[in-house]
């Protein structure tokens, strides 16, 4: 009777209980994660209105920042939301419904983060081939390439949803994290979970290789920029990039982090594992409209009409 009561496939709720080991400190954590939070939603929201009440920003470059933008809302809400529910109101239940679909945006929108390869391509495109910006970089072009970036995680996903929807769970599910995650989650199943495993390293595999193809871009878009014959050319493509393969540095390596400790990281502490998870899914977000969009010289401009800098008396 005892196996009958707790024998199910899929629990009506999952309990989730933030960052564990570090209880005493949830309310400082959520109070710089709702910091954090704020300062994505007006970064974000400034980059989208900017764009979108300036005609002469409608242009290739500023649609792909507007893509980004779009992502990095969504997947800071997706995430921040439930973790200041669990840190300030001890909202900890989650249905096994509301855990799929919370772990389906996070990871999609995760995955849509790689509109920064297009970002990447923008640049290539207009320091080694500035003539044909424009036939290159063709609004149908533009939209294809956004196309590309929205469902390609989607269906990357999927998959991975299925595999968690498919899995019995046989005891309380208490999730030792802030929000739903695919191995996370996976591995409260009483099941055998290798194709879980193995479809979250081809999904590593396909990130590695997304990042080679990055950093090739910044190689070419850097050979390009030496070969510029003016001084201050060269060294505003030389920070661009700088700025722009910082920030993927980093990204990736929270990613990957991530990834690789559910699987082959039993000696981390887990409030470290959980730490660094966030923040690889709350940093970009915040710095994002930063790195690609005040940087440039069109959107700090504009950033300046809307936020003029005080003058000396």
């Amino acid at each position: 009777m005892l196996l009958l009561n707790y024998t199910y496939s899929h629990p009506s709720t999952f309990i989730l209980l933030g960052i564990p080991g570090l209880e005493a400190a949830h309310i400082w954590i959520s109070i710089l994660f709702c910091t954090v939070y704020i300062i994505t939603l007006l970064g974000n929201c400034t980059i989208l209105l900017i764009v979108k009440t300036d005609p002469s920003l409608h242009q290739p470059m500023f649609y792909l920042l507007c893509v980004l933008s779009v992502v990095d809302l969504g997947l800071s809400t997706a995430t921040v939301r439930r973790m200041l529910g669990i840190f300030w109101f001890n909202f900890r239940e989650i249905s096994f419904g509301g855990c799929l679909t919370q772990m389906f945006f996070i990871h999609t929108f995760t995955g849509m983060e790689l509109a920064v390869l297009a970002m990447a391509f923008d640049r290539y495109v207009a320091i080694c081939d500035p003539l044909r910006y424009t036939v290159i970089l063709a609004k149908k072009r533009i939209a294809l390439i956004g196309l590309v970036i929205i469902l390609k995680p989607e269906v990357l996903v999927f998959p991975m949803m299925f595999l968690v929807d498919c899995l019995p769970f046989c005891s309380a599910c208490v999730l030792a994290h802030a929000y739903c995650k695919h191995m996370g989650t996976a591995k409260l199943a009483c099941a055998d979970i290798r194709a879980n495993g193995e479809y979250d390293l081809f999904l590593v595999y396909l990130l590695v290789m997304d990042l080679i193809m990055i950093f090739l871009s910044y190689v070419r878009i850097l050979q390009a920029a030496f070969r510029l014959p003016s001084k201050d050319a060269r060294l505003k493509a030389l920070s661009t990039c700088g700025s722009h393969m910082a920030m993927m540095f980093i990204f990736y390596t929270l990613v990957l982090f991530s990834y690789l400790t559910h699987r082959f990281g039993q000696q981390i502490p887990r409030s470290v594992h959980i730490l660094v998870a966030s923040f690889h899914i709350l940093m970009p977000p915040m710095l994002n409209p930063v790195i690609y969009g005040v940087r440039a010289k069109e959107i700090h401009e504009r950033v300046l009409r809307i936020f003029p800098r005080e003058r000396a008396s």
